[in-house]
């Protein structure tokens, strides 16, 4: 152990950013990191870090104890340091920081606590892996684009609850011990000890008691709200995530999408200084899966999808013909300049395109105003030419194509499109394209069950023209449903509710939740519909995803101080882990053995 202090030695008057050439003169009081340690010409300079930047200190070795403590100090070593703000030699400034034109020359210097030698160097370029990072994440934290990360998602909070504030809703806490009720996902349950085998469950949303809250009369409420699904990750999720939880009653789908895009762009005009044109466009589902291939468009790309089948009118194009005749469909998009693709570029979109389904691919390209392409000589110069004119395609221009069912073969292309986007950096640029995707299916088919289950949840209001569709054609119905895309993430979802018990209780039988059924899980909620229940409505933003938008990452890992992994485990505690007999005893579980216990 190498300590010179237990407790601070004196005050901490700065930090390691406040200061400048205004304060040369002054004596301060600093306290940090050290983050270098360089020697020079028998003076030592040791750079020293706290969350707000960093200052550079000058240690003469010649000055009392300085000079033996000056030895010992390693990288990460925590320090305190009381001396006088001077210039720096001209030679020796940096533009790159606030404190670059002045330094501190120490007069004591106190090691407050050492460090081991960290497993990764605390730099902006970090080379260490992102398990190796997780494990120790008290130090990748101190790293200043992690710092900046953690700072933004801090703002971004502050403008939402000043925000929301301003617009008359109150803050209101929901339980975090709940009855199971699932959603989707699969609920994280809690043994209870005083009630033997029966559990609480960790709530997926506050759904079902900010729709209470509405009776209640509370009729705008947020909430901050902290939401596990234990569910498959991907970059985008986490088994705990934030979400800006809102419900409001007496209002339609735009009174919602108006708050929102005034939400939104407050968000991005204060943390960003970027202004949002609103409103945003609205897509209803059955448009953006036709355009887009997807119901979470990048607009930034481009490239729409079209159907070609009128293009195709007299080439003796077998696989086409069959197709048209079966009654499906030709569909493709054109990529402007895509003879900038390589081939392995395009050999892979035809993997892809047959992972998927397809039965092959088809590409031509506008060659010196010739369509060439493996299909080129079948289809013929006048269909070529057709093509050419009809969809405007310049000289390298290339259009890719899937033939098939328009349903199978529309989320190809989506995959497609982004792909080919990406690897031409189409989309990349710093904007963000914003959209309404609404009037989503009420339910879907799930394949694997052979049942109908709701699209999102049961509490969405079907459209009224759509509802005498519930008895005969329910996968027809269309729900005041909506999401909010940026870039092509799904920012938040949300849906004008279900106000009126008997409705609620048919939208659940449809799906083959029976009354007795609907009564025991959510029974509650079904008491209080038939007390006065208000028309309302909300919609529930991702913090995460918003605060990895605005910081122009991928994953939202890199967002929350303490994430999971993609294995929904915590690295750096090694969390989830197996508890003691005694506990398991208290809480009237046994636990079974298998292979894939730790």
């Amino acid at each position: 152990m190498s300590i010179d202090k237990y407790v601070i030695p004196f005050a901490r008057t700065h930090t390691c950013n406040d200061l400048d050439e205004k304060d040369v003169g002054k004596n301060v009081g600093l306290m940090g990191w050290v983050s270098r340690v360089r020697n020079l010409g028998g003076l030592r300079f040791v750079d020293l870090r706290d969350r707000y930047g960093i200052v550079q200190l000058l240690v003469d070795p010649s000055v009392d104890k300085l000079g033996e403590l000056s030895k010992r100090l390693n990288m990460e070593d925590v320090i305190a340091c009381r001396g006088c703000v001077q210039l720096r030699p001209k030679e020796m400034a940096r533009d790159d920081i606030k404190t670059g034109t002045i330094e501190v020359a120490a007069e004591e210097l106190y090691l407050l606590n050492d460090s081991k030698v960290p497993p990764f160097i605390i730099v902006d370029d970090v080379k260490a892996g992102e398990d190796l990072r997780l494990k120790y994440r008290y130090l990748d934290l101190r790293r200043s684009p992690m710092r900046a990360n953690i700072e933004l998602r801090h703002r971004v909070t502050l403008v939402v609850r000043n925000f929301l504030d301003a617009k008359g809703f109150l803050e209101i806490e929901t339980p975090m011990l709940v009855r199971c009720t699932p959603e989707g996902a699969r609920d994280y349950l809690v043994p209870s000890r005083l009630h033997p085998g029966c559990f609480f469950a960790l709530p997926q949303s506050p759904q079902l008691y900010k729709q209470i809250l509405m009776v209640a009369g509370f009729d705008r409420y947020y909430q901050i709200a902290r939401c596990l699904r234990d569910e498959d990750l991907r970059a985008d999720r986490q088994p705990e995530h934030t979400q800006i939880d809102i419900e409001m009653s007496f209002v339609k789908e735009e009174d919602v999408f108006r708050l929102v895009e005034e939400l939104m762009a407050k968000i991005f005009s204060e943390v960003r200084s970027v202004e949002l044109k609103t409103p945003f466009p609205v897509i209803s589902y059955a448009e953006a899966m036709l355009r887009f291939g997807t119901d979470k468009p990048d607009l930034r790309i481009g490239m729409e999808i079209q159907a070609l089948d009128e293009f195709f009118e007299g080439a003796d194009f077998r696989i086409v013909k069959e197709a048209l005749a079966r009654g499906e469909s030709v569909r493709g998009f054109v990529i402007r300049n895509g003879a900038a693709l390589t081939r392995k570029d395009v050999d892979e979109f035809e993997q892809t395109a047959k992972a998927m389904g397809a039965g092959g691919l088809i590409q031509l390209k506008n060659q010196s105003g010739e369509l060439k392409g493996p299909i080129a000589r079948i289809l013929g110069v006048e269909v070529g030419a057709r093509f050419i004119k009809a969809l405007q395609l310049d000289d390298g221009d290339v259009l890719l194509a899937v033939v098939g069912e328009t349903r199978r073969i529309s989320p190809i292309l989506g995959r497609l499109r982004v792909d080919a986007g990406r690897r031409l950096s189409r989309g990349q640029a710093h904007c963000f394209e914003f959209v309404w995707i609404n009037d989503f299916p009420l339910y879907e088919w799930d394949e694997e069950r052979q049942v109908i289950s709701p699209s999102h949840h049961f509490f969405s209001m079907p459209r009224e023209e759509d509802l005498p569709l519930l008895d005969s054609e329910p996968l027809r119905v269309r729900a005041h449903l909506y999401d909010l895309v940026c870039n092509g993430v799904e920012l938040a979802s949300g849906s004008i509710r279900v106000h009126n018990r008997a409705l609620q209780e048919k939208i659940m039988n449809v799906a083959g939740v029976s009354a007795q059924k609907a009564a025991q899980r959510f029974g509650f909620l079904l008491d209080a519909l038939e007390y006065g229940a208000p028309p309302h409505g909300g919609i529930a933003p991702g913090l995460d995803r918003i605060v990895m938008i605005l910081a122009g990452l991928d994953s939202i890992r890199d967002v929350i101080a303490f994430p999971k992994t993609q294995k929904a485990a915590s690295l750096m505690d090694d969390a989830p882990s197996p508890v003691d007999s005694q506990q398991l005893e208290e809480l009237h579980i046994r636990v079974a053995k298998t292979g894939k216990q730790k």
